[in-house]
């Protein structure tokens, strides 16, 4: 007879599965418990008209993710996962050129500033952050990031809710580890020491 599972892992009593089987509040509940660096993904709107030089310049925009990983080193590919529609979905879905900066422990009002949902323009959100801009993208890298990358999109898949979208890193910068990294798990913003 197979053992049964303990109490502690058995599922939320008022998840629906779906037909497959898991519910969204067990994956979630699941997925919380996987610790997962934080980065800030940014990129720069293209000018609203490239062929006329006084024409306005696009806005930088800005987000934090989670999911965010290496995928190959020959060619260097790094991978982000979007939520389909979102804001930076439909910019990189134009914009092939975008940044990332690996956020250090210090930098966790810069990932809450960055995640939160409704805002209306990321204009004031650069306004005071200290950044300078990638040669290569012209996108935001935050000063004192543990590690800033600079990608142009190499593929982009759609999977479930989200677009998986693959870089090929152009540019890689790190700076001497005086600072931990920005981690989350279940839910919150921790540091490692």
């Amino acid at each position: 007879m197979p053992d049964t599972p303990p109490a502690a892992f058995s599922p939320l009593p008022s998840a629906r599965p779906h037909a497959e089987g898991v519910s969204n509040d067990e994956f979630r509940a699941a997925m919380s418990r996987l610790t997962a660096g934080v980065v800030l993904v940014t990129a720069r709107e293209p000018s609203l008209d490239p062929d006329d030089p006084s024409a306005p310049v696009g806005e930088d925009v800005g987000m934090t993710a989670t999911a965010f990983l290496s995928v190959s080193l020959d060619p260097p590919l790094v991978l982000v996962s979007l939520r389909t529609g979102s804001r930076m979905d439909d910019l990189l879905d134009e914009q092939p050129l975008w940044a990332v900066s690996v956020l250090a422990d210090s930098h966790r009002h810069i990932a809450g500033r960055f995640a939160m949902k409704g805002r209306l323009s990321d204009r004031l959100l650069f306004a005071d952050l200290p950044h300078s801009r990638g040669a290569l993208s012209d996108a935001p890298l935050v000063d004192g990031a543990l590690a800033t990358l600079e990608c142009r999109t190499h593929d982009r898949i759609r999977a479930g809710d989200h677009t998986l979208v693959v870089g090929r890193v152009l540019a890689a910068g790190t700076r001497p580890e005086e600072s931990g990294p920005l981690a989350y798990f279940k839910g919150r913003y921790r540091q490692l020491r």
